[in-house]
């Protein structure tokens, strides 16, 4: 119901192209989050997604975050999982086109999951370095597997707590971090605390499902206050974060 009611007021307030006058979120909006072209990649990015749908493989899941809204039993069919947790194909298809514009050479991920998002990232640009994290062993070993298979050679998977993970990763400055792997208040601004020295001033921060929850929404709110940000973009989904210090402070809600 939270989410129905924040996603009312979402669609009320926002705007496409034609409300923004800033020139770097109308470039943004109107040639990558409104890019119509078919690229060669979508195919193998719905192909992965349907892989997954189909894979009846049943495997013992840990959540280490605040868990799947959808499946709370600790044993999970991969298909149930792509179908209900994992990335979805247009948003798959949305992190593919980001990499791509913003020409992103090393990015991070927090939450791999079944690698929907990693795989489109991947295919991307196969000169982009991918490091994702996924606090679930198993997950993270079907995932690791999985990429060998479609020969993903530019992605680094690690498994274990973020926290322990990022202490020896914070040394590398990311063009691209997505947040998507604990939708808790706390954890969602620890990380970005401490993931804010790793960015630069052209770097891109995601965050997945911003109205996850009433507290999720809080810690979005948090961020975009934060003095080291410059511009935030709410696609209800997603929530985008630039630290471009060319630019006045501005928050856009764009429909996607």
């Amino acid at each position: 119901m939270y989410q129905i009611i924040q996603y009312i007021k979402f669609l009320i307030k926002s705007t496409n192209q034609h409300g923004v006058h800033s020139p770097f979120v109308y470039k943004l909006v109107t040639k990558c989050f409104y890019n119509k072209t078919n690229y060669n990649a979508y195919k193998l990015i719905s192909n992965y997604k349907k892989e997954l749908l189909k894979n009846k493989t049943t495997i013992t899941v840990t959540d280490l975050g605040a868990g799947s809204h959808m499946m709370k039993q600790k044993k999970r069919n991969i298909s149930l999982i792509a179908k209900h947790v994992g990335t979805t194909t247009k948003r798959a298809k949305l992190i593919y086109r980001l990499v791509n514009y913003f020409n992103s050479k090393i990015a991070l991920e927090l939450g791999t999951s079944l690698g929907i998002a990693t795989h489109a990232m991947a295919l991307a640009n196969k000169n982009t370095k991918i490091t994702t994290i996924e606090g679930c062993p198993n997950i993270s070993e079907f995932s690791k597997t999985n990429f060998k298979k479609h020969s993903l050679n530019n992605i680094d998977v690690k498994n274990g707590n973020f926290n322990n993970i990022l202490n020896q990763i914070l040394n590398i400055n990311y063009d691209l971090i997505f947040f998507d792997g604990n939708h808790q208040k706390e954890a969602t601004l620890q990380y970005f605390e401490t993931l804010l020295q790793t960015a630069h001033n052209d770097s891109v921060f995601i965050f997945d499902d911003i109205y996850w929850s009433k507290s999720m929404t809080e810690a979005w709110e948090i961020i975009k206050q934060h003095p080291k940000v410059t511009v935030t973009i709410d696609t209800f989904f997603w929530g985008f974060v630039f630290f471009r210090k060319e630019q006045v402070k501005e928050h856009f809600t764009i429909r996607v």
